[in-house]
Formats: structure tokens, C-alpha cells, sequence
């Protein structure tokens, strides 16, 4: 950005990011340009933002920062901005062709000469995942066409022809083409970054929470058995397995959940008093709010002394909801009084820098690769100097040994529980899908 700048080629441009850093982008800025420029981040209205963007002018270069759900919503007026370089950060956000985000993307994109696109994951569970970040950058590459790049290079398989799976004869131009525009460089090569260390913790149910959850697993294959199989139909069946694994229960009514187990939040209580007693920050990411709540409940039950007294332990939070996301992660990296971080893995395993802490405790998982790769790395980037261990806590004989397992692996999900359910087995089973 800098040396297109000082080059004379770029005089405005456009990084649209996820909401989570925003604010990341203007202290890199403040950091480490060395040209001259004004930045605004898009916050406020939708006619706020509008304004702001009217009002950026200067001979220095001038950047304009905003999330992904508002530059759809902004399209035109980002079109009058008229950027000469547009930067799409975590890029592998606009990897579904047909949403509003991404085509508002390829709209700008096609106005605009110079456009970067910065991902670690290019790729999360589908190799077709890389058409729309392509058609963004340059649309020469994989061609304009989702359906004619997909019949190129993919064969549509499993229930319903809904599976893509990338024709061997294929993958050699595929990857030329992917790295014919792209530059890859790995954590090994050019960090030298501390190892890392998973740590597996098993938990066992208790007797009612572990009844409550085989009657859940029967009545989920029961209820796959009565519709179309699909990978939505598995994927939420899965999720109620998953949100009991974690100690709580709904029901279809959008009740209260329940809590009904709390065997993790007691291993992690444990885990917490390891790290409070060796004054050590510690990072806990999971999946459902209800289980965020209980930890945070959990983190202040907990007490340390301070100046003579006893106080609860203090902490950071980020999940659907907080607003301060900034000053929460500065609170957690800068305060030695701040000796937790909870995140929601959804919202806070993009853009943040959590290296105060060399310890992460996964409490729960989604399905994602993306937010299980990307949470990963808030501990381990640069600026570590600790080898960093990862405990992820498991719920013994649960779906939770399948998930981990597949994220692990870097398998599809989804795919694995579809065909597992076609070959005759229970894809809600733990060990492998055995015979219902």
C-alpha cells in the first residue's frame, strides 16, 4: 500500500475486514507506515459512514477502513469513494459466491486496478471454496462462472449430488492457477515462532447428563431418518450433541437452555487455578453463549489477593454483543491484572493479538476449520516467546472426539457424517459412526 503510494499509482484505498479488527488495521497503521496518510475507520450509521467517506480528502493517502456486512450495504457509496487499491483482509470471508458480501465484492473489485487478498485460509474444507476470492482478485483466473469453474473442475457427489469433490485430472491446474497470482509463505518460514503442544483433557459425563445424551443421539438418527439427509439436517442434529457436551440443553421452542452437566467447568476450574497460582494469563475460547456466561461466572468466583485483599479475578471478554472489543484485547496484553481472556470462537479468533498468554483452553468447538485454525493463532504469532500448549477439553465417548478429531485431520465434516450415514452407520456415534 505504502510503495504504491510513494510511487504515485494509489492515492485512496478501501480495507474491508471483519468487525473484530477494524480497529487492529489503524494501530498497524500508527505503527509501522512511513508515508504520509489519514485513515477513518466506517463506524456509526449507515449515514455516518456515508459522511465520513465524503469528507476523507488530502494529498496524503487516504484509507477507509469498514467490516464486510457494510460494504455491501455501502456499495455505492464506495463506489463514489472510487479506491485505486481495494485490501480484503481474512479474504476467505467472501468464499461463498452467491452471498451479498462476496458479490459486492466482485462488483468493486471489477472497478478497481490493484486489489489484494490476505487469508491463512485460502482453502477451509472445500477446494471450491477459492473461486469467489479469485473472481475478486482477478476474474481471468478461474473465469467469471461459479457453475462453469465447478463443472470444470469438480465432480458433484454424495446424497443429492450436493458434495464437491475436486476431479484428480484436475488438481494440477487448479493449483498452477491459484499460484499464479498468489504469494504463500508459511509460519516456518518466515517467523521463528515457539512450538506448540495439544493437550487433549477427557472428561466423562455424569450418569444423567450421559443418559440425556444417548437419548439424543437415538432420537437424532430416528429424526435423520424421517427426511432428506443432507449435510444441514446432520450439521444440526450434531449441534444439540454439541451444546450438551458443553453442559447445557434447549429445545426446539427456543427455551432457556438448561445446564445439565458441569464436568467441564470443573476441569476447567482446575485448569484456571494451575495457571492463577503460577500468575500465568490464560486464553478460554468456546462456542455457545450459555457456556461463555458460566465461565465468566466461573473466572469470578475465583479470587487472587491484591494489595492485601482478595478480589475476583479480573478478565477480558469477546462474543457476540461486546462493542469494546479493542480495549478488551488492550486490557488483556497490557494489564498485569487481567490474567484471563474468554472469547467466543465465532467472533474472536480473527485479527486480535492474545501473545500475553502462551495457554489456550478450547472448552467447546464448531465445525469450522477457519475459526479453529485462526483461533489457534492469536496465541501463536509474533511477538510469542513461550511455547504455546492448547488443552482441549473433551467429553469422552461424545461427538466431541469426532470434531476434534476431523478439525485435527483437516477432513471435511460433514461429508465424513453424510457418508457415514449412507453406509448403514450412526454419523452421531463417537467412535467412527458403529451400527445404530
Amino acid at each position: 500500500m505504502g510503495g504504491l503510494y510513494l510511487a504515485r499509482k494509489i492515492n485512496k484505498t478501501l480495507i474491508v475486514c471483519p468487525l473484530s479488527i477494524t480497529g487492529v488495521w489503524q494501530e498497524e497503521l500508527q505503527k509501522f507506515a512511513s508515508f504520509d496518510y489519514v485513515v477513518a475507520v466506517l463506524e456509526g450509521s449507515g449515514s455516518k459512514k456515508a459522511d465520513t467517506l465524503r469528507h476523507m480528502q488530502g494529498t496524503a493517502l487516504q484509507v477507509a477502513i469498514v467490516n464486510y456486512e457494510s460494504a455491501w450495504r455501502l456499495e455505492n457509496e464506495l463506489l463514489t469513494f472510487n479506491p485505486d487499491l481495494i485490501i480484503a483482509d481474512e479474504g476467505h470471508k467472501i468464499k461463498t459466491n452467491n452471498t451479498k458480501q462476496s458479490k459486492a465484492l466482485h462488483r468493486l473489485g471489477a472497478k478497481v486496478l490493484y486489489k489484494m487478498l490476505l487469508t491463512g485460509t485460502v482453502i477451509t474444507n472445500k477446494a471450491i471454496d477459492v473461486f469467489s476470492q479469485y473472481k475478486f482478485l482477478n476474474p481471468c483466473i478461474f473465469g467469471s462462472s461459479f457453475y462453469s469453474f465447478r463443472n470444470k473442475y469438480f465432480d458433484m457427489t454424495g446424497y443429492g449430488g450436493h458434495t464437491p469433490v475436486l476431479k484428480k485430472s484436475m488438481e494440477q491446474e487448479l493449483m498452477d492457477r491459484l499460484h499464479s497470482i498468489a504469494f504463500r509463505v508459511t509460519k516456518a518460514e518466515c517467523l521463528d515462532l515457539p512450538e506448540t503442544t495439544d493437550i487433549v483433557r477427557y472428561v466423562e459425563l455424569e450418569s444423567i447428563a450421559a443418559r440425556i445424551y444417548k437419548d439424543l443421539v437415538k432420537d437424532s438418527y430416528a429424526e435423520l431418518a424421517k427426511g432428506e439427509v443432507t449435510v444441514t439436517n446432520v450439521l444440526t442434529r450434531l449441534l444439540r450433541l454439541s451444546q450438551l457436551t458443553g453442559g447445557f440443553i434447549g429445545d426446539d421452542e427456543g427455551s432457556v437452555p438448561q445446564q445439565v452437566s458441569s464436568v467441564k467447568l470443573r476441569a476447567l476450574s482446575d485448569i484456571l487455578d494451575d495457571a492463577l497460582n503460577e500468575n500465568k494469563k490464560i486464553v478460554i475460547i468456546a462456542r455457545f453463549v450459555p457456556e461463555i456466561k458460566a465461565i465468566c461466572r466461573l473466572v469470578e468466583s475465583k479470587k487472587v489477593e491484591t494489595s492485601g485483599k482478595q478480589e475476583s479475578v479480573k478478565y477480558s471478554l469477546i462474543m457476540g454483543g461486546v462493542k469494546d472489543r479493542d480495549e478488551q484485547v488492550a486490557q488483556f496484553q497490557n494489564d498485569e491484572g487481567v490474567q484471563v481472556f474468554i472469547g467466543q470462537i465465532a467472533t474472536a479468533g480473527l485479527g486480535i493479538t492474545l501473545t500475553a498468554a502462551s495457554t489456550m483452553v478450547f472448552y467447546s468447538l464448531d465445525y469450522s476449520m477457519s475459526n479453529f485454525e485462526q483461533a489457534k493463532a492469536r496465541i501463536h504469532r509474533v511477538g510469542q516467546r513461550e511455547n504455546c500448549t492448547y488443552i482441549f477439553l473433551t467429553a469422552k465417548s461424545t461427538v466431541d472426539e469426532k470434531v476434534l478429531q476431523s478439525l485435527q485431520n483437516k477432513a471435511d465434516l460433514a461429508r465424513i457424517l453424510v457418508d457415514e450415514y449412507q453406509s448403514g452407520k450412526n454419523p452421531f456415534n463417537a467412535k467412527g459412526g458403529e451400527d445404530p
